[in-house]
């Protein structure tokens, strides 16, 4: 089952060796713009020829929330309002996985430590609102859209659990680098996207081993009577 992720671990080291040596290499700026919007269509291919089943409300809102996440890739190119766009798809790609979670994916309650999620929330609103200007409002409802993303990805197996944990990372360096002055983390963007296909990464996988665990296996086949 995993090596049907291959095509997409293959676009995703191919995408951060080309952020990692952008303005080194001669044309690695070239491959960052053809690889960042694929990532999402493979993982997507990848997401659907693992499932077992390929229709259905998993299969639904699995697909959305990997296609509104290739909107936001897209979107994010602009340097213009592209980042408010982006932000609204990447809202709606959070709330698709949200539903996913909390209807199908569930293998547990909410452990206590997801109170984290609110604290974390709580200080990085407090570090990026005296910046935010009129997007205050816009960054507190997405704010809010990560927590519900890491908390009911937390009742779901580690793999959406991670997966969701490093979607909260990612985002938080997205918005620090974005709107915190004087904010320089050494190689912000590879770790950027590092955190974000990992993310993307882990959860689809984690999905498709729920789904898996969830198809009753296949009976052994009759051993034929001999004699008689």
């Amino acid at each position: 089952m995993a090596s049907r992720f291959v095509p997409y671990i293959v676009v995703g080291v191919l995408h951060l060796l080309s952020v990692l040596l952008s303005g080194v290499l001669p044309g690695a700026e070239q491959l960052v713009a053809l690889t960042k919007p694929l990532l999402m269509p493979v993982l997507l291919v990848c997401l659907l020829w693992a499932l077992p089943v390929r229709r259905g409300e998993v299969a639904v809102l699995g697909s959305l929330a990997v296609l509104f996440g290739w909107l936001g890739d897209v979107s994010l190119m602009d340097v213009g309002p592209g980042f408010v766009i982006g932000l609204g798809f990447f809202l709606l790609a959070h709330l698709a996985y949200v539903v996913l979670f909390w209807r199908r994916m569930r293998v547990r309650r909410p452990p206590w430590w997801v109170a984290v999620y609110l604290l974390w929330f709580a200080a990085l609103l407090g570090v990026l609102a005296p910046h935010a200007g009129v997007l205050l409002v816009p960054l507190a409802a997405y704010g809010l859209a990560l927590v519900a993303l890491g908390a009911s990805g937390a009742a779901c197996n580690s793999w959406i659990a991670v997966g969701a944990a490093c979607f909260v990372v990612s985002d938080s360096l997205l918005g620090l680098d974005r709107f915190l002055p004087g904010f320089a983390l050494w190689q912000v963007d590879a770790l950027i996207m590092l955190t974000y296909i990992v993310a993307q990464g882990l959860i689809c996988f984690g999905i498709v081993r729920r789904m898996r665990a969830a198809v009753p296996a296949a009976p052994a086949p009759l051993a034929p009577v001999v004699g008689g």
